[in-house]
């Protein structure tokens, strides 16, 4: 298997960070417990076909973001480490949430590391798609060691990315419109990023639609699931307020959908 493919979501899940958080320790789910997505996504566009016009388009529109605020919160949403991710969701909810302070978030992040990885990379080496900036001179926001040059399709950060909205908005439903509202600009800032296609990051969206829906379920993360709903909350009012401006491009950048106006 291409190792490269596996490092975005592995990044996501990495172990050291987790270790960081007091948080319980439970034996992981297994790998094979979400659904297969080889056979839940369908295959990427195919040279010469509509789908991939409508992908290289996309691409070469949004190099013209470079240097622009949408570009600098792309570059943001390249952090995959998990404190990080978690972090990225504050202002959907109003407060800063803290991954520190919820090692039973982090636990059932801990437990949902191994099908996760392994159904993606499974699927990205199984498609080995080429990404959008392989063969060209144009700008990317991010540098592309380590991304996998072949292991576009599905995208892994916007896999990640969704999930934890996902995730979140199952722990804090009163937030679930904005906190889903940024898993999508989440999502669209690989886009912007220019390390995936546009169809990379739809699938995405289903993959880990699809992973969550199975994982939320799982009977080994529910006393965990109820214990991290009250860590979320108990943050509210107790750590700071998300940085103002940082807000207001997130509020930009989801009022102008790159996938509905490209």
């Amino acid at each position: 298997m291409n190792i490269a493919a596996r490092l975005p979501v592995t990044v996501l899940m990495c172990t050291t960070l987790l270790a960081a958080c007091t948080a319980p320790s439970h034996q992981p789910i297994p790998e094979t417990a979400i659904p297969d997505a080889r056979l839940v996504l369908p295959a990427p566009p195919v040279s010469g076909s509509a789908a991939q016009a409508d992908d290289d388009r996309v691409f070469h529109e949004t190099r013209s973001l470079k240097d622009t605020p949408r570009w600098a919160l792309a570059q943001r949403d390249a952090d995959l480490e998990v404190p990080h991710l978690v972090k990225d969701f504050s202002c959907a909810v109003g407060y800063t949430l803290d991954l520190s302070k919820a090692p039973h978030l982090a636990a059932v992040l801990k437990q949902m590391e191994n099908p996760i990885v392994h159904r993606t990379s499974e699927a990205k080496h199984y498609w080995h798609r080429t990404r959008p900036f392989v063969g060209t001179n144009l700008p990317i926001c991010t540098s592309p060691e380590g991304l996998g040059l072949h292991s576009s399709y599905p995208s892994g950060h916007t896999t990640a990315g969704y999930g934890m909205a996902l995730l979140l908005a199952h722990l804090l439903p009163e937030h679930a419109t904005m906190i889903l509202q940024r898993g999508r600009v989440f999502g669209e800032s690989r886009i912007v990023c220019g390390a995936h296609w546009k169809s990379d990051v739809q699938a995405g969206f289903l993959n880990a639609s699809s992973e969550m829906d199975t994982l939320l379920d799982a009977p080994e993360l529910q006393d965990d699931l109820i214990a991290a709903r009250k860590e979320l909350r108990a943050m509210k009012g107790a750590t700071p307020a998300p940085d103002a401006a940082e807000c207001a491009i997130e509020v930009e950048a989801a009022a102008h959908s790159i996938l509905s106006e490209r």
